[in-house]
């Protein structure tokens, strides 16, 4: 295996647990006793998990000691980190005995549904220590939904005698935990289902889940090329850089850029606002940055703004039906599509993903944007030179910072421990995450406890809600209160790459939005 210099120095790093983690022995998992006002159709579903209490990590031995077999998968995009969740529950399993094992299943979901694993001895893990991708095992966005699926991974699980199976994965991959945790049990099978929660956007949060891993990574290596092109609107000055960031559902990744950037204009899709209103808002920028000699900004746009324009956000829910159903679109529908750029109307039209929602990731929103704003200026005699970038691919499977190392580090070992202690459709959950390592809390929260109903394909799921961005936050408050200064005065912050060398306050910092 190739590795740069950096890389072989990172794999000397030894990322930092909670104390209470050191030695599994002296831990158990204790229930936490809760109210549920679980929607009753969830109760239906879910007889066997719907009572499943959640647990926090105590002081107080344990007297299971017998080998484990563990099976893990990566399902969904990439996130920086996942192969410290893989190290972690190797390192945990030898603790609990050296005797026990672990497979990795190969390529996602499908392979569990198709039984292609590999053993994952110290040997194959050795070269993947705090580093990024997902390319030990692959990942995979198939999902596990019909009941030959189902019952593919059952026999899977069997033939592997497996006490548990790890999934890490985003709010699609953990809602698919829930579904076979309570298919195993139905039919009789000991192999607890375990949760961890991966997802560069951000969404995947609720009380008891602060951030997915792989965000922080995401958000430093996307502020880097924001800093770096700012630092360049600057001294150019005669380009608007209309930057679009991944982030498929909710604002998190532009909040946090923003926050650590500080561009002229960040659009937060769970603001609502018109395509008109923003249009507007754009070009009066524009026009006002130049009555005072400005003729260049950096405006950031996160990738699915455009599902939370009211007009585009009615023109989907009918396209999508209309694709599902082969229904027409209705006459107000056509009349809002015709309000597009034609290339934007085939973006809009395309091939749905698995779940049948737009691809959003493959409409240039920025483009749709710079041609609207041009024609909101048609006549006005300032500059208007614009430049399109997309953030995307490029923070997924990056090099881990301090933070995901540590805190995939401390997921894994707490879904070992799940496994031993024999508990069921759960996700992993740490708290107290803005903390340093030695403060964090650790508890394992029942997946049922996250679901909703909602759309997919033309008909109702139940699947665990994603978490938007909440417009009375600390976090996005006090980018309120900062943002106005940043229109007309440059106040660009230039973070630079991801250090693992020097002071915490660079190695260690968390997420300002955690902060």
């Amino acid at each position: 295996m190739e590795m740069s210099f950096l890389q072989k120095v990172r794999l000397q790093y030894k990322p930092l647990l909670p104390p209470i983690l050191y030695t599994l022995s002296a831990v158990s998992l204790k229930p936490i006793s809760q109210s549920k006002h679980l929607d009753p159709r969830i109760r239906s579903l879910f007889p066997h998990t719907q009572a499943q209490t959640a647990f926090e990590i105590v002081r107080s031995p344990s007297s299971k000691a017998a080998p484990l077999r563990i099976g893990v998968v990566f399902s969904g995009g990439q996130a920086a980190g996942g192969h410290n969740v893989i190290a972690a529950l190797y390192d945990a399993l030898l603790q609990i005995h050296p005797s026990s094992a672990l497979i990795g299943f190969l390529d996602g979901p499908s392979g569990i549904i198709k039984n292609q694993s590999m053993p994952l001895t110290a040997e194959a893990i050795a070269p993947y220590r705090n580093q990024g991708g997902f390319d030990l095992i692959g990942s995979g966005r198939a999902k596990i939904e019909t009941p030959q699926q189902f019952q593919a991974s059952l026999q899977t699980v069997l033939a592997h005698d497996l006490d548990g199976l790890v999934i890490v994965g985003g709010d699609d991959s953990n809602t698919n935990g829930a579904l076979l945790a309570e298919y195993f049990l139905a039919h009789g099978c000991k192999t607890c289902v375990v949760g961890v929660p991966k997802t560069i956007d951000g969404d995947l949060r609720s009380s008891d889940i602060e951030i997915s891993f792989g965000f922080d990574s995401a958000c430093k290596t996307y502020a880097e090329t924001i800093g770096n092109i700012a630092k360049d609107a600057a001294s150019g000055k005669k380009y608007y850089h209309f930057i679009r960031l991944m982030g498929r559902s909710a604002s998190h990744i532009a909040l946090e850029c923003a926050l650590q950037t500080q561009p002229n204009l960040t659009l937060i899709g769970e603001e609502g606002k018109s395509l008109s209103t923003l249009v507007d808002e754009i070009a009066d920028l524009i026009r006002r940055r130049s009555e005072i000699g400005k003729e260049y900004g950096v405006i950031l746009i996160p990738e699915g703004l455009i599902e939370f324009i009211p007009e585009i956000k009615f023109l989907i829910q009918e396209l999508n039906q209309s694709l599902a159903t082969g229904e027409p679109l209705s006459i107000g529908a056509r009349a809002s599509l015709s309000i597009f750029p034609e290339n934007i109307q085939r973006q809009l039209g395309m091939e749905r993903d698995s779940h049948g929602n737009v691809q959003v990731s493959w409409i240039e929103t920025e483009q749709m944007l710079i041609e609207l704003v041009r024609l909101k200026l048609d006549g006005w005699k300032g500059k208007f030179n614009t430049l399109r970038h997309f953030l995307g691919y490029e923070g997924r499977s990056c090099l881990p910072t301090n933070f995901d190392a540590n805190y995939c580090s401390t997921l894994g070992t707490l879904a070992a421990l799940c496994v031993r202690d024999g508990a069921t459709g759960v996700i992993a959950s740490v708290q107290n995450l803005a903390q340093s390592v030695s403060k964090w809390q650790l508890k394992a929260v029942p997946i049922v406890d996250l679901l909703h109903f909602e759309q997919r394909s033309g008909r109702e799921k139940p699947v665990i809600e994603k978490a938007l961005v909440d417009l009375k936050s600390s976090s996005y408050v006090h980018y309120k209160k900062k943002c106005h200064a940043w229109e007309l005065e440059d106040h660009y912050l230039v973070p630079g790459p991801i250090q693992f060398f020097g002071p915490a306050e660079l190695t260690d910092a968390v997420p300002v939005t955690l902060r």
